[in-house]
């Protein structure tokens, strides 16, 4: 017990730095905004007055909900350089040199990065109700649907972990991240709805993690282009958007610890 606390005393001292860093560094987090603000606006505003939803609605209320959760999908490239970066530079050996929990620096980055998920979800959230969005379900169905989106983050977060932790320099996860998070959003039903994809696609979007977060959190905020084709996937949306992010923060943290183990010896 006496080492658990001390461990998560470590954690928070890691914690500390890495919002520290962040501090220190506010145009990171203004260029990180832009991404998805930007969808907000372009998607929202330029193409929105010609895009439908299916069952009808606003498209602004259909997308806000898909740019949440590519906005968690999109910070692994921050997590793998950060993680990267420390790799890179030795602070993985300084650290271990010091009487502190081995397990502290990759406990400190997944905090200090749902912080920071946290902190987006508040701007994107002011963001959404600054162009029209809205949630239509109650306070407390709108916490949950952010519980949802922070929960997708942490597994994406232990993704980043793990790809920083095995790539060559920082320079990489750059080049690696995006052809992986592309195809995730392009099939997905963060822009359009699956119904409108062909067969095969249209199945891959449905099980996608992503498209199970999104969908869930509609529900849960109460915004239009919930599916109606009744297939399995999308009839548990809210199993699956539980599901996805404990099966994959299992793997990719198990994965990641023992990736930080062979670069520590």
């Amino acid at each position: 017990m006496r080492r658990a606390r001390l461990a998560a005393a470590d954690g928070w001292i890691m914690t500390r730095r890495n919002m520290a860093h962040l501090v220190r560094t506010p145009e990171e987090v203004v260029l990180y905004f832009a991404l998805p603000i930007m969808f907000v606006l372009v998607f929202g505003y330029v193409f929105g007055s010609g895009m439908t939803v299916p069952g009808g609605g606003d498209y602004r209320e259909f997308l806000l909900p898909g740019v949440f959760a590519m906005t968690m999908l999109y910070g692994m490239g921050a997590t793998g350089t950060a993680m990267a970066l420390d790799a890179g530079r030795g602070v993985v050996d300084r650290f271990r040199s010091m009487p502190i929990a081995r397990s502290a620096l990759l406990t400190g980055r997944s905090a200090a990065d749902l912080a920071r998920a946290a902190l987006e979800m508040s701007v994107l959230v002011v963001c959404g109700l600054l162009v029209g969005w809205e949630w239509h379900r109650g306070v407390g169905h709108a916490l949950l649907a952010v519980a949802l989106v922070l929960a997708l983050r942490v597994a994406i977060t232990w993704i980043g972990i793990y790809l920083g932790l095995v790539v060559p320099n920082a320079d990489t996860v750059g080049t690696i991240v995006f052809p992986l998070a592309f195809p995730l959003t392009a099939v997905s039903n963060v822009f359009v709805s699956p119904e409108l994809l062909p067969g095969w696609l249209r199945v891959l979007a449905e099980w996608n993690p992503l498209s199970a977060t999104v969908t869930a959190i509609r529900e849960l905020f109460g915004n239009p282009g919930l599916p109606a084709n009744g297939s399995w996937a999308t009839e548990n949306a809210m199993l699956l958007a539980i599901g996805w992010p404990v099966l994959l923060t299992a793997v990719f943290a198990t994965l990641a610890i023992r990736a930080y183990q062979r670069l520590s010896h």
